[in-house]
């Protein structure tokens, strides 16, 4: 993961809680549960046991994902953002031809995407299609589904 990661101000400051919250809380929940399982007695088979070490892995591997994601998170205030093209925290208004629907859709980083509210990663097919691009062109994108062609009505913040 050395790739940078770019993110607002604000969704940075959500996953340093979320990284203080997995160290601390989530830490000594799961040293408790370790803890209850290793006094119902032999470890050799003890399902309970096995599955809060378990879960302790998949807790220590979150809290790594996490701390990488941090050390490569730069912050981009809205005054950066050059909005005379599609680029990472912009919004863009897009019209897909072969339907003629008009979407809008929000780029930002892995973390934040969430499609529900129209914000889309920058790394997914349609997200990686539009970066770079400029009001008035049109961005083929490769999908699962084929080829979608989208054309850029707008681009602000």
């Amino acid at each position: 993961m050395s790739e940078l990661n770019y993110v607002s101000k604000e969704t940075l400051e959500q996953m340093k809680e979320e990284l203080q919250q997995l160290k601390t809380v989530g830490r000594s929940e799961i040293a408790r549960q370790i803890a209850e399982a290793r006094e119902k007695g032999d470890l050799k088979e003890n399902a309970e046991y096995d599955a809060a070490k378990e879960a302790q892995g998949h807790h220590e591997a979150k809290i790594a994902q996490l701390q990488a994601i941090i050390m490569t998170a730069r912050t981009i205030e809205a005054k950066d953002i050059d909005i005379s093209k599609v680029s990472v925290l912009s919004k863009v208004k897009v019209t897909n031809l072969a339907t003629n629907k008009t979407m809008e859709y929000y780029l930002v980083s892995e973390k934040e995407a969430d499609l529900k509210s129209g914000k889309i990663s920058v790394t997914s097919p349609i997200g990686r299609g539009l970066l770079g691009k400029v009001v008035g062109e049109v961005a083929e994108v490769t999908a699962p589904s084929g080829i979608l062609r989208f054309k850029i009505e707008a681009i602000s913040l």
